[in-house]
């Protein structure tokens, strides 16, 4: 199983090296075919040990893998007509694949980890490639932001290592040398005999965690690296890198609801409650697609962590699903809109004609309606689910009160956001000068991959899947 699963890898890794444009469609295939092994993982028994104690194929990590590998189908397809949107050279073309395959093997080894030094290894090794990847634009401002990227992913897989550490310390006198893997910190947690250490292991692989995802202090870098990449880069920084984070954090702090949950709860609403609030109104002040887009997956990821806090694994996995849809095909649609040159808001989806022209307007539309959790939307009924487990959560500590204060406070915040999302639709739509525009056939087919996946959510198969995982 493990051979299925890296063989492909290792095909796009050698392919990145032949001189030839006729490799850009076999890469593309090869991307496909990481699909194969993560299909694989759903119906398998779990867990199965794909590596010994090492990688673990669990129901968590079999989904959040499976939504990574259509991720990036969607990529790659959008990779074959970007020449026809971005000046790139063939070099820097092989090369965005040569570390898009690097990226692919740190994932892999970050969501099916069963150890926090691999899993740390994964992180580092997803982010040093896409700190390259960023480079392909050959631009001053990519070459700068992937320099700050650096500082900031050195910053952040710093502190995830140091509260790693700490962790261990705390497990050590009861695990020995096991004390790295998840699943007996999880079953010995309450056996650890210096909960303090392991608390304070725990805030700050937190913390580290949280930065490389904009939360607060730090919520402009991302948007600034988005901005200045070119849109497939953004996708994979909003669609797939972000799921080897925020699998560290959940697998985290299924061991910290052991140890002391209301300490968890409390650390955690304070801090995405904090960055929801800067975040909701740095939006209110964007006129930028990509910084909109970016600042509002920042929101969305602080959602999802107090949705899982709160005891609402269902909603969570929900939303991040939505999320990791919902994001890379607006930014990838951003690459198509923004294909006539300068930026502009004011009439981006008019001049787009026949069928095709037609179906990405309409789809495009139903993103930006979707991303705002109208209904159907899955973000609606995930966001319906997280506000419910929040207040469940409340009333078994005697604080419904405090809860309803800070759900209404979340409520505001999000209102502020949903403006902003709609005045943006509307100058999309019906203002500004039209000319004639083009989309291709495989920008298409990746939109409507998305909009398929986005659907699946909602069947009863994927929602009985995503009420069994924990």
């Amino acid at each position: 199983m493990i051979e299925l699963l890296f063989t492909p890898i290792l095909l796009m890794f050698g392919l990145s090296f032949i001189k030839n444009r006729k490799v850009d469609k076999a890469l593309a295939f090869v991307s496909f075919l990481i699909l194969i092994p993560t299909i694989s993982f759903l119906e398998i028994p779990k867990p199965f040990n794909l590596f010994g104690e090492y990688l673990i194929v669990d129901d968590l990590g079999a989904y959040i893998l499976f939504v990574s590998s259509i991720v990036g189908v969607g990529v790659a397809l959008s990779l074959l007509t970007l020449k026809k949107h971005v000046m790139i050279s063939q070099k820097a073309y092989r090369r965005f694949y040569r570390f898009f395959a690097i990226f692919w093997v740190g994932l892999i080894l970050s969501i099916l980890s069963n150890n926090m030094g691999i899993y740390w290894i994964g992180l580092e090794l997803a982010t040093l490639s896409t700190v390259y990847m960023i480079r392909t634009n050959h631009s001053k401002m990519a070459h700068k932001e992937a320099w700050n990227y650096m500082i900031v992913g050195t910053i952040a897989i710093s502190l995830i290592l140091f509260g790693i550490i700490l962790i261990y310390a705390s497990a050590k006198p009861i695990l020995g040398e096991e004390a790295m893997q998840f699943n007996l910190l999880l079953a010995h947690a309450k056996d650890i005999k210096s909960p303090f250490l392991f608390e304070i292991g725990f805030a700050i692989v937190t913390i580290g965690m949280f930065v490389k995802m904009g939360f607060f202090p730090m919520n402009l870098w991302l948007a600034n690296i988005e901005r200045a990449s070119y849109y497939p880069v953004s996708a994979l920084f909003s669609g797939i890198l972000e799921s080897a984070v925020i699998i560290g954090f959940f697998r985290f702090s299924k061991i910290m609801m052991e140890i002391n949950y209301d300490h968890l709860f409390i650390f955690v609403l304070i801090y995405t409650v904090l960055t929801i609030f800067i975040v909701s109104f740095l939006i209110f002040r964007t006129k930028d697609f990509m910084r909109l887009f970016s600042l509002s997956g920042v929101e969305h990821m602080a959602l999802i962590t107090l949705f899982w806090v709160s005891g609402g694994v269902f909603p969570a996995l929900l939303h991040f699903g939505a999320h990791a849809f919902l994001k890379p095909a607006l930014f990838l649609s951003t690459g198509v809109l923004e294909s006539k040159g300068k930026y502009k808001i004011r009439g981006t989806l008019k001049g787009y004609q026949g069928k095709r022209g037609k179906l990405f307007w309409i789809l495009v539309s139903l993103f930006l309606l979707a991303v705002i959790s109208l209904p159907p939307s899955p973000m609606f009924f995930s966001e319906i689910y997280g506000f419910g487990a929040m207040i469940e959560f409340a009333k078994k500590g005697d604080y419904l009160v405090v809860m309803l204060a800070f759900i209404f406070l979340l409520l505001i915040l999000l209102s502020i956001i949903f403006y902003k999302f709609i005045e943006v639709y509307q100058s999309m739509k019906y203002e500004g000068k039209e000319e004639k525009k083009e989309v291709y056939p495989s920008e298409i087919l990746a939109l409507f991959i998305f909009a398929i996946a986005l659907v699946a959510l909602l069947t009863p198969p994927v929602i009985n899947y995503l009420k069994n995982i924990m």
